[in-house]
């Protein structure tokens, strides 16, 4: 396991800083590593499952299989995103987890919990404060989608990613940072078809560009004022 005194999320601008007891806590709590390959998932729908994890690196879409066969996805997971947590306490997996790049993920038991609890409320509350963002974000995705245009939730959606993933410490010179998806993920994500994700993405060009694996945004308050949002930076978010 790579050591938690040396992990590069933890010098993100994005997260909390660790205390010293909260540190020597999360490194004896974690139980060990998982990678995936691209195409990998962590795993199967309704599948029982008795760990939880954090992304640590790459990046993957969580999805739900629907009775036609199709697949809907529901959310992208970033470093730093908690994943498995309510497959944990519901006892079977609801949103299986697939990789778009090579992925790298810190591994929890289920059964520990209670011991997170007992001896670190700091990080039992920053789990909390996790799930409840994700529940947050979730309902901003719905409204998204009910109420804003295939434009306006467009532009919201790669602002809100280009964000997530700079102050993640992901982004580049050029301003742009990692986004290994296709526009059908995408489209997918928005609700829209693969066609009109095309021609969205091209009339939003002189602001973002979604090309190669690569998101560059070179106007956040365009892409903003577009999005019906705001440009502001995400908020700084604890780290399990």
């Amino acid at each position: 396991m790579h050591p938690c005194e040396t992990c590069a999320l933890r010098r993100a601008p994005l997260f909390s800083a660790f205390t010293a007891e909260e540190l020597a806590f999360m490194m004896e709590f974690r139980e060990g590593e998982v990678t995936l390959s691209p195409g990998e998932t962590l795993f199967d729908e309704g599948e029982s499952i008795s760990h939880f994890y954090t992304v640590l690196e790459g990046q993957g879409g969580r999805y739900k299989m629907l009775e036609s066969g199709e697949r809907q996805m529901v959310n992208f997971a970033f470093p730093g995103d908690l994943t498995g947590l309510s497959g944990t306490l519901t006892g079977e997996a609801g949103s299986p987890l697939q990789a778009a790049s090579a992925m790298r993920l810190c591994r929890f038991r289920r059964a520990r919990l209670e011991e997170l609890f007992r001896n670190s409320p700091a990080r039992a509350y920053d789990l909390t404060w996790i799930a409840a963002t994700e529940e947050h974000f979730l309902a901003d995705i719905i409204a998204t989608l009910g109420r804003r245009t295939a434009l306006q939730r467009t532009a919201w959606a790669l602002l809100r990613i280009h964000q997530r993933l700079a102050e993640a410490g992901l982004k580049t010179d050029n301003q742009a940072v990692p986004f290994p998806f296709r526009q059908a993920d995408l489209a997918d994500a928005l609700g829209l078809s693969l066609v009109h994700t095309n021609k969205t993405l091209a009339r939003l060009r002189d602001w973002a560009l979604l090309s190669g694996g690569m998101l560059r945004v070179s106007d956040p308050q365009a892409l903003a004022r577009l999005g019906l949002t705001d440009p502001d930076k995400p908020l700084c978010r604890p780290l399990l």
